[in-house]
């Protein structure tokens, strides 16, 4: 399991890297053209959206992974250790049935929908944009099943980073 997480933050890292540079040179290239060719690009303003909301999924995703998602850690500070974990368990079961709700059968059904309606500039299903919802929640979910094992295995709440 830590073996494919580890290769899952990799590939994660390295999605986000490529997304954000391609983000860079298409908002670049849009602004070029906007305010030096006086002539806007209708593709990369389109594709600059797709990328954004990729990022954003999966860079939230690779969040989850190095378990530095958003906390209030002085109240679990102050708990004891046993009911430490026990709260932190909660949280990424809690994590997990909004991760398959929302993300995964939420992003499932509004793929399906938005698979035959074609975006305006690329002429490309909108399913394509809203695809990376569900791939993101199954990446969630792997990881705060992890983090469960984690927390199990070594009988002591995760660190938070």
């Amino acid at each position: 399991m830590e073996t494919t997480k580890k290769v899952l933050d990799k590939i994660l890292s390295s999605i986000c890297v490529v997304l954000f540079g391609a983000l860079v040179l298409l908002v670049t290239w849009q602004v070029f053209t906007r305010f030096v060719l006086n002539n806007p690009s209708a593709f990369s303003e389109e594709l600059a959206k797709y990328c954004f909301v990729w990022l954003v999924l999966f860079g939230a995703a690779f969040v989850f992974g190095e378990n530095g998602h958003m906390r209030i850690e002085f109240i679990q500070d102050a708990l004891p250790v046993k009911i430490k974990m026990v709260v932190q368990i909660f949280i990424e079961i809690s994590i997990i049935f909004f991760s398959a709700l929302v993300l995964l059968s939420g992003g499932l059904t509004i793929t399906k929908l938005a698979w035959e309606q074609l975006s305006a500039a690329l002429q490309i299903p909108v399913g394509y944009l809203y695809a990376v919802m569900p791939v993101s929640g199954i990446f969630i979910i792997f990881y705060c099943i992890y983090n469960i094992y984690t927390i199990l295995k070594n009988k002591k709440p995760l660190e938070v980073v």
